[in-house]
């Protein structure tokens, strides 16, 4: 008797692979996983690369059904760790305190199957909604849709959605402790367009709430100038983690 061919299920054709560089976010970890969760016919898999966190966040990530590796902290490299044990065709790259929209797998979808030409290739981001009140945050995100709109600078708390083909062909994800977002979208815009999903990702807002909204600002800016000087990245993630300028 001839056995019947084996149907893979959606599981094993799904195009898409989740890696997120986390450390000590066990509170928001589980939420986000659990959004993903809800289109296994669009991920592949969800891989949780921990940076030495001091909570239950890679247990908070097997218990979701996420592959869990363990690297010393620095979120470049961890990205890089991830996107090389993955394996699916298209990746998105998100932060482990983020929370996904409504309709978010129905948008990424879109994206996948569009078989529309294009003269470049593209790649895609979140806009920036941060979960703390305030009419000052609200001009912040306004500014940064602004700023994504006409200089393409998303930023890696907005996610980002790329194919492997066009990762590699702009040179990967260098293995910085801090700016690894910045490093990749100066490279990436050079190749591609990038362009919004068109809905919110939720992130935290501890920081603004821990040193104030403008004064995040402020050392956020002042951080990406000093990069840009030439100051080395490890002094800026001394400072970066301290919360100063």
């Amino acid at each position: 008797m001839t056995p019947r061919p084996v149907t893979p299920g959606p599981e094993a054709l799904a195009p898409l692979s989740v890696v997120i560089p986390v450390r000590n976010e066990a509170a928001g970890l589980a939420s986000l996983l659990a959004d993903l969760a809800t289109a296994p016919q669009l991920v592949r898999e969800v891989l949780v690369i921990d940076g030495g966190s001091h909570d239950p966040s890679p247990t908070v990530a097997r218990l979701a059904g996420a592959r869990v590796r363990w690297l010393p902290p620095g979120r470049g490299r961890q990205l890089a760790a991830g996107v090389a044990a993955s394996d699916g065709p298209w990746l998105l790259l998100l932060h482990g305190d983020g929370r996904l929209p409504v309709g978010w797998a129905r948008a990424i979808g879109s994206k996948l199957h569009d078989p529309t030409p294009r003269r470049r290739p593209e790649a895609w981001y979140f806009n920036l909604a941060i979960a703390a009140p305030g009419p000052a945050l609200r001009l912040v995100e306004r500014a940064v849709a602004l700023r994504c709109r006409w200089r393409q600078l998303p930023y890696g708390d907005q996610g980002l959605l790329l194919s492997r083909r066009l990762l590699e062909h702009c040179g990967g994800i260098a293995p910085l402790p801090l700016m690894e977002d910045l490093d990749l979208v100066l490279r990436l815009r050079r190749q591609a367009q990038l362009r919004s999903l068109g809905l919110p990702l939720t992130v935290d807002g501890r920081r603004w709430r821990r040193l104030g909204v403008w004064q995040t600002t402020l050392a956020n800016a002042q951080l990406r100038r000093q990069w840009r000087r030439g100051v080395p990245v490890e002094e800026l993630a001394v400072l970066y983690g301290q919360g100063t300028p």
